[in-house]
C-alpha cells in the first residue's frame, strides 16, 4: 500500500458531514436497484414465458444467466478498482446496469433477453460491494455500526420486497415494468455519485492475475450452472451436473493453491489472515442461506397449498422486510453501546424461533400467521446481518476493503444459490418419502376411511374418488415436507451459534482513537 493511499483524504478520511447524508442516499439507490433485481424477475418469469412462446426450463435462463454472470465478475470488483478508480468503475456499473435493464425491459425473443440479463449481471456484480466500501470510508470507524444498518436495509430488504413489487408490476402493468423501474433509480443514483463521491488513487501497478480469475470464474460458473440446473436433471445422476461439479472442485482447489503460491495473486492471502473477516465469511454464507431459501419455500406453499393469489402472497409476506428494517434501525441506534456478537446472538435466536414456529404451520393457517413469523424473522436478520458486517470489517485493513465487500457480497449470494437447491431438493425428496408413508394408511382396516365410505362421502371403486383420495394424500405430504424443510432452515440458522465464539470486538484503544481522530489516523495507528 502506497504512502499517497494510506493517507490520502479521498480515501481513507471521512466524508464532510454535509456531503455524506447525500453520498448514501445515492449508494442506497444503487445497493436497492441491484438487490431488487435479484429477486424481482421470479415471480413475472411465467409471463415473459407466454409471451416469447418458449419452455419453463427455457425461461429459466433470465434468472440464470444473470446470477452466474454477477458471481462470476463480482471478484474483478478490488483489481478494476485499483485500476480505474472506484468512482469511476461505480458510475460505469450505474450506467451499464441502467442501460442493459431498458433492453431487457425491450427485449422481444428469448436470446436477446439472456443476452441483455447476462449482461446487465456483469455491470450490476460490482454494484453491491462499491457501495459497502464507499459507505466504509465515508464514515469515521465508531460509525460503521450505523453506516452498516443504513447499507443492509438495500441488501436484506431488496430481495425480500422483490417478489412482491415484481408481482404488483407484472399484474397491474406488464412484466417489462420490472425491468424499466431501474431508470429513474439509476438516473439518481448516478448524478449523486457524480457529484458527492471522491474519486480513490489509482494503483498502476496493480497487476492482472488472469490464471487466477479464470480459475475462479470457472469454478463460480460451474458451480451455479450445478445448483441451478441440478434439480431438473435429478442432481449426480445427470453426467452434466457430475461434469460441473467436477469442474467447479477442481478449478477451486486450483485457485487456492495458486493465490498461496503465486507472487501477486488475484485475491490476497493476507486477506484471510483476519479472524474476524473469515469467520465472518462463513456466518455471511449461512445468512445467505437462511435469506432467500424461506423465501423461496413460503411463496409456493401459499399458492399451491393455500390457494392464494400472487398479490396476497406478496402483502403476507411484506412485513417481513418490514421487520428487517426495523430491526436495523434499532442496532444502528445501539452500535458502540451493545457488543455486536450479542446482537448476532440475539438476531439467530429470533430467526430459529420463527423457523420453529414455521414447523407447526397447518393448512388451516390465517394470514396472521404468516405476518407474524415473517415479522419475528425479519427482526432476527436485521440483528444478524449490521453488526456481522460491522464485526467482519472492524480490523480489516482499509486497502483490502474493496475485494473484502465482494468476496463478502459473493459468498452471500452462493451461501442463497445452495439454500435456495437444498431446500427445493430436500422437499422434493420428503414429499414422495412422506406419500409413501401416508399410503400405507390407506387400507380397509382404516377406520376414518371405511366410515368415509359407508357415509357414501368415499366409493373406493370410482376413479374419480381415488384419484380425489390420492391428490388429498399428496397434499397433506406436501404440507409435511414445507414443514420438515423449515425445521432444516431451523438448524442450519443454530449452526451459526457457535462461529460467535470466534468473533472478537475491536479493540477499545482503537475504537478511542477513532473517535478523537480522523479514519486515516485510526487506519495508521493499526498498521
Amino acid at each position: 500500500m502506497s504512502t499517497a493511499q494510506a493517507t490520502n483524504p479521498s480515501h481513507t478520511e471521512a466524508t464532510t458531514v454535509e456531503n455524506r447524508g447525500w453520498i448514501t442516499v445515492s449508494v442506497m439507490l444503487t445497493t436497492i436497484m441491484q438487490a431488487l433485481d435479484t429477486t424481482i424477475a421470479n415471480v413475472a418469469l411465467p409471463h415473459m414465458q407466454g409471451s416469447m412462446g418458449v419452455t419453463q426450463d427455457q425461461i429459466s435462463w433470465v434468472l440464470t444467466s444473470y446470477i452466474v454472470a454477477a458471481a462470476i465478475f463480482m471478484p474483478l470488483t478490488g483489481f478494476l478498482s485499483a485500476r480505474m478508480g472506484r468512482k469511476r468503475l461505480f458510475m460505469l456499473s450505474v450506467v451499464g446496469f441502467t442501460i442493459t435493464s431498458m433492453l431487457c425491459g425491450a427485449a422481444q425473443s428469448l436470446p436477446q433477453i439472456v443476452i441483455f440479463r447476462l449482461l446487465q449481471g456483469v455491470f450490476g456484480a460490482s454494484l453491491v460491494p462499491l457501495s459497502q466500501s464507499v459507505l466504509l470510508d465515508s464514515y469515521p470507524r465508531e460509525k460503521h455500526g450505523s453506516a452498516m444498518a443504513i447499507w443492509g436495509v438495500g441488501v436484506m430488504v431488496g430481495p425480500i420486497l422483490g417478489p412482491s413489487l415484481g408481482g404488483w408490476l407484472t399484474e397491474y402493468y406488464s412484466w417489462r415494468w420490472v425491468f424499466y423501474i431501474n431508470l429513474p433509480l439509476g438516473i439518481l443514483a448516478w448524478l449523486g455519485l457524480a457529484t458527492f463521491v471522491s474519486e480513490t488513487p489509482l494503483d498502476a501497478k496493480r497487476r492482472f492475475d488472469l490464471l487466477g480469475f479464470a480459475l475462479l470464474s470457472v469454478a463460480i460458473g460451474a458451480l451455479q450452472m450445478m445448483l441451478d440446473r441440478g434439480e431438473s436433471l435429478d442432481w449426480f445422476a445427470s453426467q452434466e451436473v457430475l461434469i460441473e461439479a467436477l469442474l467447479a472442485a477442481g478449478c477451486m482447489y486450483l485457485f487456492v493453491v495458486h493465490i498461496f503460491t503465486h507472487d501477486h495473486p488475484f485475491l490476497e492471502p493476507a486477506l484471510f489472515k483476519d479472524r474476524n473477516f473469515s469467520v465472518g465469511l462463513a456466518m455471511i454464507f449461512i445468512v445467505g442461506v437462511i435469506l432467500l431459501a424461506t423465501m423461496a419455500l413460503l411463496p409456493p406453499f401459499l399458492q399451491s397449498l393455500m390457494g392464494y393469489p400472487v398479490i396476497d402472497v406478496g402483502l403476507v409476506l411484506a412485513p417481513r422486510g418490514v421487520g428487517t428494517m426495523v430491526a436495523m434501525v434499532v442496532v444502528g441506534k445501539l452500535s458502540g453501546k451493545v457488543d455486536a456478537r450479542w446482537l448476532i446472538a440475539a438476531g439467530l435466536s429470533l430467526t430459529s424461533l420463527s423457523m420453529w414456529q414455521m414447523t407447526h404451520f397447518n393448512l388451516m393457517i390465517q394470514g396472521w400467521d404468516i405476518v407474524r413469523t415473517g415479522l419475528v424473522q425479519g427482526v432476527g436478520l436485521g440483528f444478524i446481518f449490521v453488526p456481522l458486517s460491522t464485526l467482519a470489517f472492524s480490523t480489516l485493513a482499509p486497502r483490502y476493503r474493496n475485494e473484502g465487500t465482494a468476496l463478502f457480497s459473493l459468498l452471500r449470494n452462493i451461501g442463497s444459490s445452495i439454500g435456495i437447491s437444498i431446500v427445493i431438493t430436500y422437499l422434493s425428496q420428503r414429499v414422495q418419502i412422506n406419500h409413501a408413508v401416508f399410503a400405507q394408511y390407506i387400507t380397509p382396516d382404516n377406520l376414518v376411511l371405511r366410515i368415509a365410505t359407508e357415509q357414501g362421502l368415499l366409493n373406493l371403486g370410482s376413479p374419480l374418488s381415488l384419484a380425489n383420495l390420492n391428490g388429498e394424500v399428496t397434499r397433506q405430504a406436501a404440507t409435511l415436507a414445507y414443514l420438515q424443510d423449515f425445521r432444516l432452515m431451523m438448524f442450519v440458522t443454530l449452526m451459526a451459534v457457535p462461529l460467535l465464539v470466534f468473533l472478537r470486538p475491536p479493540r477499545k484503544q482503537t475504537a478511542k482513537q477513532a473517535a478523537g481522530a480522523s479514519d486515516a489516523a485510526a487506519t495508521a495507528a493499526l498498521e
